[in-house]
């Protein structure tokens, strides 16, 4: 058992290394600085409600042997088309967003001769040669020691503050929240990514099949939803980590954060090392990087991965590994000039970027929840791989309470 469960151990750390980024080092810490503790619940609650369409995508693949996309397309083409319309209408402003973080942090930490925008090409095409080249085994590698390094660097930093900071003072000066046009949009920002957008269930399935198809070994549903459970709940525990550090370091710092990404990330790092130690700063650095750096490769990954079936649905099966890897490139490079392009529009206006990002994925949640739970409960899917009636029924609470909050941000956009 032990033997195979490492076989199995990957899609779940890929996807946490996806869904670990933005939604961590920019929205959680930002959460954490403006609000101290008080939106821990909301953290929490985020990433309980969207638990069970996150793994639906892992449950999916190892139940039928298809992707979510295989899911949608036994619903109807309409399906994977409104799939694709959403894919399209959030891929380059989320591509974009986690790059311009990344590119943020690498020209404050390195400070490159490079100008902000060739940094962007840089990394886009270095991510893209190891998507390209490496295939899937060299992402699952790559990816783990990330993490690792991630974790590791993250909790040293959080340790090291609350030894520095008295969490009574940070309680006593907290203002009662209230729900303003302004901290409601926060609000939604923040849950549109927290952990991450739902879409990448879908990528998660994909990854499920190839990690099988890498390894030629077959996990049980058991064992590839405790690969999962690994990946959700470090994810949520440094979301939780890194709204501490938010709170611990910033909160009535009597700074405000800059909008574009190098000042941003300086702001960043300059906060963590004045309060826990000049000694801290290689480590928040290393993690901040590498919580950037894994989210970038891992979303330029999957959208050219999510893209190809989608295409052979209303086309034609690719044929061939030569066909299949320019149909890749074709993705990548695609993806690569929306994301430069959106940066050079948005170069000082990092934070207006991922909060564009951030809402769209909130707002088209309950659409891709209820779609992935009737993937997963339809009938060519095994009795024994379906949801407990109990994780049904709280995947319908889940989705009238992000329908209720959508409608609720939605009204209040068009109503003030």
């Amino acid at each position: 058992m032990q033997k195979n469960f490492w076989k199995a151990l990957g899609p779940g750390i890929i996807w946490a290394a996806a869904a670990i980024g933005v939604s961590h080092l920019v929205q959680s810490t930002r959460a954490g600085a403006d609000y101290g503790f008080q939106l821990v619940g909301v953290v929490i609650l985020a990433n309980f409600l969207k638990y069970p369409f996150f793994q639906y995508g892992s449950r999916y693949a190892i139940a039928t042997g298809e992707s979510l996309i295989d899911g949608y397309r036994r619903m109807g083409k309409w399906v994977v088309a409104l799939f694709l319309l959403l894919t399209v209408g959030t891929m380059f402003t989320i591509q974009a967003a986690v790059t311009s973080v990344t590119v943020g942090l690498l020209s404050s930490v390195l400070q490159p001769s490079l100008s902000y925008i060739q940094t962007t090409v840089l990394l886009l095409v270095i991510c893209g040669v190891i998507v390209l080249i490496g295939h899937f085994k060299t992402l699952d590698r790559v990816i783990k020691i990330v993490v690792v390094i991630l974790s590791l660097s993250t909790l040293t930093a959080l340790v090291a503050a609350f030894s520095k900071t008295d969490i009574q003072t940070i309680t006593h000066n907290q203002v009662p929240f209230e729900f303003s046009v302004g901290n409601v949009a926060f609000l939604i920002a923040l849950v549109g990514w927290m952990p991450s957008a739902i879409d990448i269930s879908v990528w998660s399935s994909l990854w499920t099949l190839a990690k099988i198809k890498a390894s030629g070994y077959r996990p049980s549903l058991k064992e590839s939803l405790m690969d999962f459970n690994i990946g959700y709940i470090g994810t949520t525990l440094l979301s939780l980590a890194f709204l501490g550090l938010g709170a611990l370091v910033m909160f009535h710092s009597g700074e405000s954060f800059a909008n574009g990404g190098v000042q941003f990330s300086n702001q960043l790092l300059s906060l963590y090392t004045r309060s826990i130690g000049e000694w801290s700063y290689p480590i928040l650095a290393i993690a901040a990087i590498a919580t950037m750096f894994s989210t970038t490769l891992t979303v330029l990954d999957a959208y050219p991965r999510v893209l190809t079936p989608v295409f052979e649905v209303f086309t034609h099966k690719v044929e061939g590994q030569k066909n299949q890897q320019r149909l890749q490139l074709l993705w990548i490079a695609i993806l690569i000039s929306g994301a430069v392009a959106l940066i050079s529009f948005f170069a000082e206006q990092m934070k207006l970027l991922v909060d564009i990002a951030t809402t769209l994925s909130f707002i088209t949640a309950p659409v891709l929840a209820v779609l992935n739970l009737k993937a997963v409960t339809s009938p060519h899917v095994p009795d024994e791989f379906k949801p407990s009636k109990f994780l049904r029924l709280f995947s319908w609470f889940g989705i009238v309470i992000l329908t209720a909050f959508a409608g609720y941000f939605l009204w209040m956009k068009t109503a003030l």
